[in-house]
Order: C-alpha cells, then structure tokens, then sequence
C-alpha cells in the first residue's frame, strides 16, 4: 500500500511536469491548424482540456493522422477558459465552417464535457458519429471545488452545469470514456454508464496523452465509432 502511494506521488509529479512541457513547446512552436488535416479516413476533430491548447493531444493526433484521418482542431477555444455551453457553441460553429459531414471527436479531460454537448446538438449531432474522451470528469471533479480559479471550480461535482448534463444520457451509446487507473484530477474516475469504458494500465491525468497504449485504444476507438456511424447509401 505504501509503495503504491510512493509510486501514485511520482506519478502524478512526472504528470505536471509533462504537461508544462508540452503546453510551453505548443507555445513556443505552435504547428499550423492545418497541419493534420489531409487523409480519405472519417476525419476527427480534437477537444483539449481546460488550459490546453489542441498541440497538447498531438500524440494521438498524429497516431490519428497516420491512420488516415484528417484531424481538425478548434483556434477559437483557445485555452478552453470559458463555460462549457460556450464551448460547445464554438464547436458547433467550427463544424459548420469546416463542412466535413460525418466526423469523430477525440477529447481530454474537459473537452469530453464539450464533446458530449455537441452529440447532443439538433444541427451537427447527427453527423457526430461518437466521442472519444480520455480522462474526462464526467460527474466533475471534487478537487474542482477548491480551485481558486473560476474556470476550474466550474467543472465541480455541485456545479448546476455538470449536474445537468450528467443526467443527459441519450448519448452514451455514441461515447468510448478511456481513463487511467489512478487520475490525480479526476479522483472519482471516468466510468460513463452506457458507454464503452476502457481503463488503462496508465497513472496520470495529462502523461497518458503521450503513451501508445492509449494511443491505440483511441485509434480502435475512432475506427469502430466510424463503422458504427455509417449510414446506408442513399439514406
């Protein structure tokens, strides 16, 4: 139990200091948005985190991209700050702009919160065909309430917000919920009930982001969210 503990402690030590490099390298050498965005595959667009910028799930995008898929990212949620209808909204509008018909959402954390907004969307649910969200607090965080920062506190178990769209269940047939076995944000876990749930030999809430084991359950994530979503010619 102790060594566990020791190993939980470095763990989540290694998981803030990953994610500080990889948001200062998505800030000092930002690629171009579209740089993933070419491939003949159901294209996917990402949905990072709160404080993320979409270069922080470039792991998965280019195991993604290999694959075939064309990956779209968001500019305008910028760090995600804002209130999650909000974000949604933008989402909603980055689809429409971009046009691309049947498409796969790959989230971190927040972002599967966005995600699960956007399945439910009258205009582009419909040609959503799934989710993929990696350590998302689907019933908030209790550490979020705490937080002195308003961004984060709003994503806490109390808030109305989350309340709400946790009794929404309509879309968790179209949800794959991948989460690590110890997430030091999300301490009550990621299961999503009605969804795939997939629980990875992983420790952290931003490294996992990096290692392949995810990455290729997001890959088979996508792949059958796609065959899934088709729709018979002519229909």
């Amino acid at each position: 139990m102790v060594a566990r503990r020791v190993e939980q402690g470095v763990a989540w030590a290694r998981d803030y200091a990953w994610i500080v490099g990889a948001q200062a390298r998505a800030t000092l050498r930002p690629p171009p948005v579209d740089a993933l965005a070419t491939g003949d595959r159901v294209p996917v667009v990402l949905l990072p985190g709160i404080y993320e910028t979409w270069p922080v799930m470039s792991g998965p995008a280019r195991v993604l991209h290999t694959a075939g898929h064309p990956v779209h990212a968001i500019p305008a949620l910028g760090l995600n700050r804002r209130g999650l209808e909000e974000s949604a909204r933008l989402a909603v509008a980055r689809l429409e702009e971009l046009g691309l018909g049947r498409v796969v959402l790959v989230a971190h954390s927040k972002g599967g919160l966005i995600g699960k907004l956007v399945l439910a969307d009258p205009v582009v649910g419909p040609d959503v065909a799934g989710l993929v969200a990696v350590n998302t607090p689907f019933a908030g965080s209790v550490y979020a309430r705490w937080f002195p920062a308003r961004p984060v506190r709003a994503l806490s178990p109390l808030d109305p917000h989350v309340l709400a769209l946790a009794r929404e269940v309509a879309t968790h047939a179209r949800i794959w919920s991948v989460f690590a076995r110890f997430d030091p944000h999300v301490p009550g876990g990621s299961e999503l009930r009605g969804a795939v749930n997939v629980r990875l030999p992983l420790d952290g809430h931003f490294r996992p982001l990096d290692d392949p084991r995810l990455h290729a359950v997001v890959l088979d994530a996508v792949t059958q969210l796609a065959a899934a979503g088709q729709r018979p010619a002519g229909s």
